[in-house]
């Protein structure tokens, strides 16, 4: 059942807030997995999320406001993860592990990532160029000085460094955007712990083999 909304009590409750735009974020997220921005209906979502319309576009504007914000929720998070990561000091062979290990976690513990980043990636606008600029370029110089230092450092070998990084992006995101696919082919479920077990080890492996100089490297 719908709930009513009381804007004056939604501006002097912040708990109230928060828990309200939490529930719209993660109503919208499955819509926008499943159908896409286009598709999406906000009446559904609202619905889904039991607040009204109103309160909708009361807190984010506009559907593809809601959309973005959707987006940046799982960007900011994972950012602010991994940079904390790539900045790790050690070894850089470790500190490349550990980064691929939390991007696949991550996406792992979250169903719907990857098919919202497909759409993301396939939508155009300056808010996807604003997204983009805020997130994915941080990460991107953060990834390449830890590339840069293990090349120096005799552990990784030179490689492109934009395609090493889409290389180990599509390792990961790949796997998890094709698991309805692999399924229907006849594989069993992609989010199964053995299953997600067993494709993380593939992953750090190909990894391994793929950057790693040094006798005992690939075989950590």
């Amino acid at each position: 059942m719908r709930k009513s909304f009381d804007f004056k009590k939604a501006r002097s409750a912040p708990r109230e807030r928060e828990k309200t735009r939490a529930a719209i974020l993660a109503a919208a997220e499955r819509a926008f997995a499943a159908q896409g921005l286009e598709g999406a209906r906000t009446d559904a979502i609202a619905a889904d999320a039991g607040v009204n319309k109103a309160l909708l576009y009361y807190y984010f504007g506009s559907k593809e406001r809601l959309y973005y914000a959707v987006l940046e929720d799982h960007l900011k998070e994972f950012n602010e993860r991994a940079l904390e990561v790539l900045a790790e000091p050690g070894p850089a062979s470790e500190v490349l592990l550990r980064y691929v290990s939390l991007h696949f976690d991550f996406i792992s513990a979250r169903h719907r990532y990857a098919p919202l980043f497909q759409r993301f990636m396939s939508a155009g606008g300056k808010r996807r160029q604003a997204l983009v600029r805020k997130y994915f370029e941080p990460r991107s110089r953060a990834f390449e000085k830890l590339l840069r230092r293990g090349e120096r450092e005799g552990e990784l070998r030179p490689t492109d460094h934009f395609h090493t990084a889409v290389s180990i992006g599509a390792l990961v995101v790949f796997y998890f955007s094709s698991a309805p696919l692999v399924k229907m082919l006849g594989r069993s479920d992609a989010y199964a712990t053995a299953n997600l077990r067993r494709r993380k080890q593939q992953v750090l492996d190909f990894v391994r083999h793929g950057l790693f100089l040094g006798p005992g490297l690939s075989h950590q």
